[in-house]
């Protein structure tokens, strides 16, 4: 088998497994969580930078939100199965990246592995993470050559792969943004990425001060997140509140 289809298949195995990497690093982040300590044994300057690690995450999550938010039926996004694209996206957010959704998700990640402040983990998640999409967008990538050819080959050559350098290339997307379609796609990330957070506190706390407690600033979110989580779950599961025609 040559490497191109080499590389396709197994990218297409990872996209289908692709939400159990951290299991992969958990060893690595176990022992980063071991070494855990306080910036200059300060709980302020901790909280100061938790908050700021956690907008990085929340970015992430807001790019995810705007590029689903924007993207009509059939396209990728949570699907785990197999790759699908009833649509070619080159709009929007896709006119600055052809990857925005990993883009986002590399943002989440990078925001949590660097709340623990150490920096070889953060180095071997970027890297973990790197040669673990690379093979997944090479995957999406053939498949979408395949179905749209040349249409995806001239967005291509103009269109970063990953990082939005070239932000002159916007263009406005085709599809409005609907917030009802974001918070439908997305409602479970939102929580994910609160929930992680809130559980890094407490076995932060319990490292450094030998306490099984959480600040009450997490404690909040966490309440306020798993709420609105119930109720956009509910939405969704229970009513079409949620639903947009054609989204």
């Amino acid at each position: 088998m040559a490497l191109r289809e080499e590389f396709e298949r197994t990218g297409n195995w990872l996209f289908r497994w692709r939400s159990y990497l951290p299991l992969v690093l958990m060893a690595l982040f176990l022992l980063a969580l071991k070494r855990f300590g306080y910036p200059q044994h300060s709980h302020q300057l901790d909280q100061i930078w938790e908050i700021f690690c956690f907008l990085i995450s929340f970015l992430g999550l807001g790019i995810r939100m705007y590029a689903v938010g924007c993207a009509p039926r059939g396209t990728s996004g949570r699907n785990v199965k197999e790759q699908r694209a009833a649509f070619l996206n080159t709009t929007g957010v896709y006119s600055l990246i052809r990857h925005p959704l990993y883009f986002g998700n590399f943002l989440i990640w990078v925001g949590i592995v660097l709340s623990l402040r150490s920096w070889w983990f953060t180095a071997m998640t970027i890297l973990a993470f790197w040669l673990y999409y690379e093979k997944i967008m090479f995957a999406e990538e053939e498949f979408l050559r395949r179905e749209y050819d040349d249409q995806f080959l001239k967005w291509a050559s103009k269109t970063p792969a990953f990082f939005p350098v070239k932000l002159n290339l916007w263009q406005k997307p085709e599809l409005s943004f609907k917030l009802k379609n974001a918070l439908r796609r997305e409602y479970s990330g939102f929580f994910a990425i609160i929930s992680v957070y809130a559980v890094l506190d407490i076995f932060e706390e319990l490292i450094t001060t030998g306490e099984l407690s959480i600040d009450i600033m997490w404690s909040i979110l966490f309440v306020c997140g798993l709420a609105i989580y119930l109720v956009l779950m509910f939405l969704k599961k229970k009513t079409d509140f949620l639903n947009v025609q054609g989204r």
